[in-house]
Order: structure tokens, then C-alpha cells, then sequence
């Protein structure tokens, strides 16, 4: 009888290069998103902030220029658009107004940030970072985006937190030095794969079990490009569905004087124990930033690698 066993029970590494860079995040749709809307010619617009512009008038549209390109000239126009998920069409004014032709709507095709770089598979090159996905601040729901690009970036300030809000790192990315390609963006993270060498060491992956309570550092970046590690201790660690399986807080004094803990922007920030990596930051506590969130790293990889 033969028995066939897979090279390997993990599609990812053993090792990874872990991160800690501060990234610009650039997301593109395939769609228009609606992110608001105006009173136009004395009506309220058919379409509703969350729908998904995918036609005008029969002609499939992907951005806002083509968006605009097939209302030019036009007083009215069909719309195709995807509501929960369901396609739906509706006739739609235009008003020229100044030059501009208006429709009733605030919309956009793409969505720009920073973050934290997680982890190169040095296999596959296959990067992770934020260990959370990227949601739409108006819908308050995840863009779905399974192309972008990821950027060089310089912090030049942070913000503080204080207990009630979250503080936030202040960066510029460069759009010319491109680090890689976004393929999906998902609940456990962003990823892609990356194009450009970045040099990193490399870190064992820790199984689940192989994480202790105490002492761990984060290794993430808040002055220019300067990647740092802070200290932390591991409080708790659970088995969550969600990113929260890891409860910290930050003990490093150059760290709390600088941030007073987390602040937006270090999301994906890679934990490190020992030689290991374990995991990554995914929230701040707002009303005690102090104290964080992190992602496991076997989760982390699981989603990127499938």
C-alpha cells in the first residue's frame, strides 16, 4: 500500500524576514465606490453611500475617470451598481454646473495609508503587513481590493495617545521606491508580493504553543526609517476567531515617552520572543494605548499563503 505525505504540512516557511518598516499602502477597486451623497436638481440620489458603481449606461466602469468619462455630455444616464451584494440598475441625473458635470455623489476608486511591514517568506516573497484588513472610514466596511501597492515611507512626527484617543504616526511615502504588489486585503492582513530586497534578518516561526507569557519586543519604526525594538510583556494569549490574540503592554520607556504606548500606524508591527517571531500588532486600547493587541503569526501566514 502506499502512502503519500505532503514536503511540507505548512505552505510557508519555517523562517521569515520580519519587518518593522513603516509602509505607504496604496488600495485600488475594480469599482466606484459611493462614500456620500448631495442634493441634486431638487432630488436625493437613487444610490445609497456602500453601493458599488460597476456600469454606466450598459459600458462597464472600473475609476473615477471612466466614471466621468461616461456621463460627459449627458443629462441622464443608467446606472449598474451592487447593493448587499446584489445587482441592481437606476436612472441617474447629471447637472452641468461651472464646468463640472454633477451626479449627487461623493465617491472614490481607491484608498491610500501606512502601516507596518510584518513579514517577507523568503520562499515565496510573499509579504504580510497591518495584520488586520483595511476598511473605508465612511461604509466602516473592508475594501475590497486585490490590487495595490506598497511604498517607502518616512515617519516625520507622532502624534501621542492619551487615554480616549489614539495617537498616530505622521508619514510621507514615496511613491517612486514601489516595495511591492498588493494582492488581497483581508481580515488577517494585506498581502503581496514583494519586488524590491529589503536585506532583513530572518526569524523562526513560533508555533502557537511556543508562546510565553513576559517578556517580548516589537520591532516597528517612529523616526524617519529607522526600524527600532521596543520591550513589551505578553499578558495574556487566547484562541480568538478575530486579531486579538495577543494582549500586551508596552514597558519600554523610550517607547512610552515617544508614543505613550500604541498609536495608529504601528499596526503590523512584527513581535518578536527570543529568535522567534510570534506575531504581530493589530490594535491599541484606546482608553489605556499603553496596552495593545497582536495577531498570531501562524494565523498571519496561514491567510497570506492561501
Amino acid at each position: 500500500m502506499l502512502f503519500l505525505f505532503p514536503l511540507n504540512i505548512f505552505a510557508y516557511s519555517s523562517y521569515v524576514y520580519a519587518g518593522g518598516e513603516s509602509i505607504g499602502i496604496e488600495l485600488k477597486s475594480d469599482y466606484i465606490l459611493v462614500v456620500g451623497t448631495y442634493k441634486l436638481k431638487e432630488n436625493i440620489s437613487p444610490l445609497q453611500i456602500g453601493d458599488k458603481i460597476i456600469s454606466i449606461d450598459s459600458k462597464r466602469v472600473t475609476n473615477v475617470k471612466e466614471l466621468t468619462d461616461g456621463i460627459e455630455g449627458k443629462s441622464n444616464v443608467k446606472v449598474g451598481y451592487i447593493r448587499n451584494g446584489k445587482f441592481e440598475e437606476t436612472d441617474m441625473d447629471i447637472k452641468y454646473d461651472d464646468g463640472i458635470y454633477k451626479t449627487g455623489l461623493y465617491v472614490k476608486d481607491e484608498i491610500m495609508g501606512i502601516g507596518t511591514l510584518t513579514y517577507i517568506d523568503p520562499v515565496s516573497n510573499i509579504f504580510g503587513c497591518l495584520g488586520h484588513e483595511i476598511t473605508e472610514k465612511v461604509t466602516k466596511k473592508t475594501f475590497d481590493s486585490n490590487d495595490g501597492t506598497i511604498f517607502s515611507s518616512y515617519v516625520s512626527k507622532i502624534i501621542k495617545s492619551k487615554n480616549g484617543l489614539a495617537g498616530e504616526k505622521i508619514a510621507k511615502f514615496n511613491t517612486d521606491d514601489t516595495l511591492g504588489g498588493i494582492t488581497k486585503n483581508s481580515k488577517n492582513g494585506v498581502y503581496g508580493k514583494m519586488i524590491k530586497d529589503l536585506n532583513k534578518d530572518l526569524y523562526k516561526v513560533a508555533s502557537n504553543s511556543e508562546i510565553k507569557l513576559g517578556k517580548a519586543t516589537i520591532l516597528t519604526t517612529i523616526n524617519g526609517n529607522q526600524i527600532e525594538e521596543f520591550e513589551i510583556k505578553i499578558l495574556k494569549l487566547n484562541n480568538r476567531s478575530d486579531n486579538h490574540n495577543i494582549l500586551f503592554e508596552v514597558t519600554d520607556k523610550n517607547l512610552l515617552k515617544k508614543a505613550n504606548g500604541i498609536v495608529q500606524g504601528m499596526s503590523g508591527s512584527p513581535i518578536i520572543q527570543g529568535n522567534n517571531i510570534i506575531g504581530a500588532v493589530t490594535h491599541v486600547i484606546v482608553d489605556n494605548p499603553v496596552k495593545g493587541y497582536g495577531i498570531y503569526i501562524e494565523k498571519m501566514l496561514s491567510e497570506g499563503e492561501n
